[in-house]
């Protein structure tokens, strides 16, 4: 097998769009969705949802946020 050395000395001889190809292809192979997580994340947004109808989360008007933020 050949060293990550030698694979990255091959893909910079590849012309500048195979190179990209290259990358999205590595990248979108770890970017796997762990459905464990996902389950989490879902659980989160209903429960925080929930808590906002209710009357139970403090809100922020987004004007308010930008101008938080501004420089």
């Amino acid at each position: 097998m050949e060293s990550i050395d030698q694979i990255a000395k091959k893909a910079m001889e590849l012309p500048p769009l195979e190179r990209i190809r290259l990358v999205e292809t590595i990248l979108y192979s770890l970017d796997k969705p762990d459905p464990d997580i996902e389950k989490s994340w879902v659980a989160e947004s209903e429960a925080r949802y929930e808590a906002y109808k209710r009357g139970e989360l403090k809100t922020y008007d987004w004007d308010d946020i930008k101008k938080r933020y501004e420089r």
